[in-house]
This record gives C-alpha cells, structure tokens and sequence, in this order.
C-alpha cells in the first residue's frame, strides 16, 4: 500500500471545522496530526475517539451509535463515548481519546487524553474475594482476568490453562492464520508481559482433575492443589475424534490449539491434496485457508447442504457455491470411513487421494470436571443469569456454560468466540460483588475467503426465513423467525443492519430481565 493510501481522509480537526457541520447523533471522520479521529455528538456532548475498532480495525464512521456507546460494523465491538473503554468483547482495549472545544460556532479538537475506567463500587461486608482461580486458558478466561485487572482487583489471580500456549485468537486459527495471510505474532491475545504487569499467573500445560467446591480447592494433574475464594471455570470444549480406521496417523489432524494449527501448516508446507471432514464451519474456513495455500481440498459431510442446520438451504447452497467457486469440491450425504496412508476410502466406496486430513465434526463441551464436583448439569453447566453455578463462589461462561437467554425464552449453550469473552467479563465482575446479568446478545462471525458472513441472536430452530436481498448476489439479510418473532439473523456485507438487529434484539433482553 503506498504511503498516500495511509493517510487519513476527512478534515483536519486539530484546525477545527464549523460546528454546525456535526449533528445531533451525527458521526464526521477525520485526523489529528496524522491519526485518524472519529467525531460524534451525541446527547449534547461532542467526542473525539480513535477512529478504528481496537481488534480488527473495522471503521467505526461506518458503525452504530447506542446511547453513549459506538458499535463496530464487523464483530459488533462496543465502546463507551466518553472514555474510550471497550465495553464489549471481542475489543479489550481501549480507544484514544481526545480533548475537544466546542466555542465561537467551531469545534476543535486538542491534546489527547487518558481513559477515564469506571472503578468498582465498594463490595458488601464478606464478598471480597483475595484469591481467585480461572480453570481454562481460551477467551472467557482470558477475559474475566483482564476485566478484573481493569475494574481495580488487586487479589491474586490464577490461570490454570491445559494448553502450550498463553491464550491466542482462536478464530484467526482457522481463518487468517491458517491461510498464511496473519503473521504468528498477532495471534497471542496479549504478550507475555502482560501477565507479568498484571500479576496474573499464567500456568501452562495444567490439567486441573478434581474440584471440591466445599474445601475451595482444585487439584492438578501434575502440581498438587490450589486453593481459591472464588473460582471461574471456563473449560471450554474440545474437538471430536472420528473413532476409525487409521485415525491416529500423523497426517491426520483436528484443529483446536495454537499447537494443532501450526502442525497443520507444517504439513501444508509439502501437502497437494487434503480431505476435510465436515462441513462445519471449522471445516469449510480450513477448506478455504487450504485453497488460498493452493492445496486441492475435498470436503465430505453427511449433510446435503453445508451449514444449513445453523443458516438454511438458501445461505448453504451459497457457501456451497462460493467454495465450488475457489475450487472446493464437495462430497455431500457421504462419510469416510476408513484413512490409510495416503488416501480415504468413503461410504459410497469411493476413494480420494489425501496427504492432509482434518476432522473437523464439531466439538464437544469439556464438562468432566464439572460433573466430578457435583455441579448441576444439563447439556452443559448450568448457570443462573448471573453466571453462578450450583455450587457457592464458582461461575462459569464460555462453551460449557447453560444459560438463561431472554431472547430465545429457553436455557441455551453456544460455542461462540464473542460470547465466551463477553461471559467471561460479566463473570468477573460479579466476581467483584456486582450483580450483573448476562443479557448480551449472541453473535459471532464466519469468513469464507473474502465474504463474511455476520450472525446475531441463536435459533436452534424456526417456522420460516425471512431474506431481505439477494443472497447469491452478497448483499442480503436472513431473519430467522418462530411465531412471529425474530429469533436470530444472519447477514453478508449488510453490517449496518446486523448491528440494528443486535441492537434491538438487546433491548428486548433487558425489557425482559
């Protein structure tokens, strides 16, 4: 990109610009001595905000104003106006902020200046907590330990993680990462300073084996117990393994872990010709980051459409042709049944040449430990609204947590990026004593080569599909329906309107909390 392409667009706000020119919840894009800065007035009062999203730098000018926040248009991001925060995951960091005086018809906007955290309230007689243990290392332990940190907790906090590596982006593991386009030192969600800074301890290659809720400890597999006041347990979910006929070969891979990537992409290095496993999402990004590495890739799934249990015939015959569009070729209502060296043999006798193969048939909930302690379970942990478990000082979030969700009106678990993160920050600051329900939401994101696809909501089932657009032309929006109401939606290059949904879906969620 040339150096031009880089310099911000818009006015040079440093040297002001009419007053007149921002309205009433009116958003204006331009810089300050060379930085990008987003201008918004809104309930009388002008802010001046770093004008990129902090995770993936999406436009905030092409973004949603709620009350005092600014919604990001791709992974639905949320930042207070005022002080930058980052409310709402899949954001942790804050946004810049910057001085602005408004005098004499003209709005300029000065020096920068420093976020302005909400602290914690004082926490009620016998609720503090001096030790707090997080059993899990992906995104909701990750973000309860920042959003501690963050709102002033100055206890001990533990991360017992089972994995090799600190806590990375997971969805760029199947997406970005995968295809080679992100280099590696993106991926870790913060450097290992970070945990130094903060004091949080980070133990790695952990396998938590037994809690006891009464006794407040957790036992390791390979370093005796630790003790806790209030424990979050975030373990997560883990892929399944096809139970077949040279399953267990080196060139046979599921893809989880930092580590699992990376052994993906060493095999890639010499590998033509790859099998996957399912058309889950998993499976089809990996297709796609396949494709773009040049490797000729087959998909076999028992399905007739990829993903249309989760989006419906009409969005899963579109996947199905974008990925035949890149090559992609497609072994529908047929399964593998056995892999051998070089080759799988399917259900229909068929065989396919494969020096690369990924499972990827879903994952399932790590509830184990869970179950050992006597927590109550149904089709995952069970959870109030505030995240707490049946057992006294522990919560839980992420893909094992079951909970209350007031737009769906039923007890749902998701395997979502963004609402594991968003649970994990709600846990911990109930963590500190707030009483704060999880209303947030549901949403997550799936990138097929250059086309996103953005979903809000969660529809297990529907009556009908409402589609607004043209689907095939990438331009459209699906509203999943049940009795009339809008349950989930799912949309391509139609952000604003996602956002809208999620919006409202949101306010509804807190009418009926």
């Amino acid at each position: 990109m040339a150096d031009d392409d880089k310099k911000p667009s818009g006015p040079d706000l440093a040297a002001g610009i009419p007053a007149g020119d921002l309205a009433e919840g009116a958003m204006l894009a331009g810089h300050v001595r060379g930085e990008a800065v987003l201008l918004v007035r809104q309930s009388g009062t002008v802010s001046a905000i770093g004008a990129q999203c902090t995770h993936y730098h999406g436009p905030l000018a092409d973004g949603l104003i709620v009350g005092n926040t600014i919604r990001c248009p791709w992974h639905h991001a949320c930042f207070d106006l005022r002080s930058g925060e980052a409310l709402a995951a899949p954001a942790l960091s804050p946004l810049q902020c910057w001085r602005v005086d408004e005098r004499g018809g003209k709005l300029t906007v000065g020096a920068k200046i420093e976020p302005k955290i909400e602290q914690p309230k004082p926490q009620p007689t016998g609720s503090a907590a001096q030790r707090i243990v997080i059993v899990g290392g992906g995104a909701a332990g990750f973000a309860a330990a920042e959003m501690l940190r963050r709102r002033g907790y100055a206890g001990s906090i533990t991360m017992l993680s089972s994995d090799d590596a600190a806590p990375v982006d997971r969805p760029n593991l199947s997406k970005d990462y995968l295809a080679g386009n992100a280099p590696e030192d993106w991926m870790p969600l913060r450097g290992d300073d970070w945990y130094r800074d903060n004091r949080v301890t980070l133990k790695l290659k952990s396998e938590v084996i037994a809690l006891d809720p009464k006794a407040k400890t957790v036992t390791l597999a390979n370093s005796g117990t630790e003790k806790y006041d209030k424990l979050l347990l975030a373990t997560g979910a883990e892929p399944v393994k096809l139970d077949m006929p040279g399953a267990a070969q080196k060139h046979v891979f599921t893809l989880r872990t930092f580590s699992d990537c990376r052994a993906i992409i060493a095999q890639a290095q010499h590998a033509k010709r790859a099998v996957v496993i399912g058309a889950s999402f998993i499976g089809l990004e990996t297709a796609a980051a396949l494709r773009v590495r040049e490797i000729e890739v087959h998909v076999v799934a028992p399905e007739k459409r990829p993903l249309e249990r989760v989006f419906g015939p009409q969005l899963g015959d579109f996947i199905r042709a974008l990925h035949e569009e890149h090559g992609v070729k497609f072994h529908l209502d047929n399964s593998v049944t056995a892999i051998g060296p070089g080759n799988v043999t399917l259900k229909s006798g068929a065989t396919l040449d494969a020096d690369l193969v990924i499972m990827g048939v879903g994952v399932r909930p790590r509830l184990a430990l869970a179950e050992k302690a006597g927590l109550a379970i149904d089709k995952g942990v069970v959870v109030n609204e505030f995240l707490e478990t049946s057992a006294p000082d522990i919560h839980a979030a992420g893909d094992i947590a079951r909970w209350p969700d007031p737009i769906s009106r039923a007890n749902i678990r998701v395997e979502h990026w963004v609402v594991a993160e968003r649970q994990g920050q709600t846990a911990a600051l109930n963590m500190l004593g707030q009483r704060k329900a999880f209303r947030a939401v549901p949403f997550f994101w799936s990138q097929h080569y250059d086309v996103p696809i953005n979903y809000v909501g969660h529809a297990e089932t529907w009556d009908a599909i409402e589609i607004d657009g043209d689907v095939m032309k990438r331009d459209c929006v699906a509203r999943y329906m049940k009795g009339g109401r809008v349950l989930a939606a799912a949309s391509i290059y139609r952000d604003i309107d996602s956002l809208k949904i999620a919006r409202d879906m949101e306010k509804a969620a807190q009418q009926a909390g």
